[in-house]
Formats: C-alpha cells, structure tokens, sequence
C-alpha cells in the first residue's frame, strides 16, 4: 500500500509560526493589557485562539484505487499549494479499501476504481447521499514491453509463458480484463497461464519486470513511463468490456474533505487526470 503524505503550515498574516517568541509577539500586538511575563505556554494558547479561522487546515484521509495514486497525488498538491489542507493518501485495491471502509476504517473519500463500490456505499448509508460523482474514465490495454506486435491474436496463439491480469474479486481492471478474455473463449483456455496481482500496480510490475511476458494494465500506466510507451500494446476496444467509470464518494462531513472533491472537478485538476491518461467526464 502506498502512502501520499504532505503537511499544512500554520501561519499569521504570512508568517509562519516557529517559535515562542514569534507567538507572544503575534499576542502582544493584539492584546496590550497582555503581562509581559506571561507564561510561554498560555500565551501559545491565547494566540490560537486569536488566530484568524483561515489560519486553520485540515487533514483529509483519501482512499484510492491504486491506478489513480499518481494523478491524486498530483492533483492533491495544487489543492494543498492554494488551501493549505494536508491530503493523506492510501492506494490499494478497490475491494479492499471497500472491505475497509465498511469495517470503520478512518477515510474521508473514496476514489473507487469502478462505479459498483461507490454505489454499494453510498447505498448502505456509509456514503453521504448525492456525493458521488464520476472523477475519471479508465481504459484497458494489453501490454508487453518486448517490441513483438501485440494484437488480439497473440492471446490465440499462446506464445507466453504468464499473462498478468489484476485480480477480478478485487480490482475493476481486473474484472475488465476476465469480460476481454470471456468474449475470445479464452478464459478457460489460458487459466494456467494467468497470474493475478491484487491490484492493477502489482499486475503492472509483474509485466514490467518480465516476471510476465503480457499484460492487461490500466493505459494510464502506460502514460506514466518516462513520457514514452515501452515495448507493444493493443488498445482493448471498449466494446469488449464495460466501460470502467471510476467514481468517488464522501464519508463524512469535513469540510476540507468536501472542498477536495469539488476541486477534483476544476479544469486545472481535470487536466491534470487526462495528462496521466485518463478521460474525463
């Protein structure tokens, strides 16, 4: 699992707060009847008090499917640079982060991978009513990074050791990459020779480090390879499986969470997602 941690800086009128002394300043200059031998301790507890509510930021807990991590990541530091929120950011795989979610785990958001789980959510009543929304479109391809030409037939022709797929209990992508290989007859046909990451990243690596000859990734990876796609891929038409909407939803009232979300809709943030591959709503 991946952690994305970045912290706000608390701050009066631009300055940043990093002493004691900065403290009963910041104080004195807003309370002359203030004892100039004030305890240090009481005059930091004054001066939060006295500090603006702007002054304040929030740490909002997000959990993302792990194909999106990167472009959240992104995403999340243009939110931080203007608002100065603190995102929290755990990757892993939709259905374990769903499993989580409904056991009690502390998120704020879900970044699902499909629209099932979000929709499961915000049915039961965990989910806030009317708060989910369609963030990015995933789009499945099948990838070597030898250079041989990968097409539908070389899954007919079965010059591979191990095809990687994520796997379909778990992962969206996954699931995806079954309905692909149900069309062809070749799901049975190729079961010994499919290995399953839990997660699309996990399935990722599995191909990039050869442990794999083939594999059915998010295209998004693919964007994410040094600006330039490695090896072969065949770009799965999206008649061959349903269409990967991947959507969020919000788990509790916090403000700053609330606010994260409507900026995942901006078009800075839109621009952000096509650029890791993604489309958009």
């Amino acid at each position: 699992m991946g952690i994305y941690k970045m912290s706000a800086i608390l701050t009066t009128h631009g300055g940043k707060i990093s002493s004691c002394a900065k403290i009963s300043e910041y104080t004195d200059a807003h309370m002359n009847k203030l004892p100039t031998k004030l305890p240090c301790l009481l005059a930091v507890a004054l001066s939060l008090i006295l500090l603006p509510q702007q002054g304040w930021a929030d740490k909002v807990r997000v959990a993302v499917a792990s194909n999106f991590a990167a472009a959240i990541g992104r995403v999340a530091e243009q939110f931080e640079a203007q608002t100065g929120h603190s995102i929290m950011i755990s990757s892993g795989s939709t259905g374990k982060h769903y499993a989580q979610i409904r056991q009690g785990a502390p998120f704020d958001i879900f970044l699902a991978a499909d629209s099932h789980h979000a929709q499961l959510l915000e049915q039961q009543g965990v989910a806030k009513a009317g708060s989910r929304f369609t963030y990015a479109v995933g789009e499945l391809v099948l990838w070597s990074p030898n250079s041989a030409t990968v097409d539908s037939n070389i899954l007919k022709q079965e010059n591979f050791r191990y095809l990687a797929i994520a796997n379909p209990r778990l992962a969206p992508y996954g699931r995806a990459a079954r309905q692909v290989l149900k069309q062809f007859d070749l799901w049975n046909q190729l079961s010994s020779k499919i290995v399953r990451g839990e997660n699309i990243s996990q399935t990722f690596q599995f191909v990039h480090s050869g442990n794999a000859q083939l594999g059915f990734i998010a295209r998004s990876q693919l964007a994410q390879l040094d600006g330039a796609t490695e090896g072969s891929y065949w770009q799965i038409p999206q008649a061959l499986y349903a269409p990967i909407q991947q959507q969020a939803v919000l788990l509790n009232d916090l403000d700053a969470a609330k606010a994260f979300l409507a900026y995942i809709k901006t078009e800075q943030a839109l621009e952000i997602i096509q650029g890791f591959g993604y489309g958009t709503p």
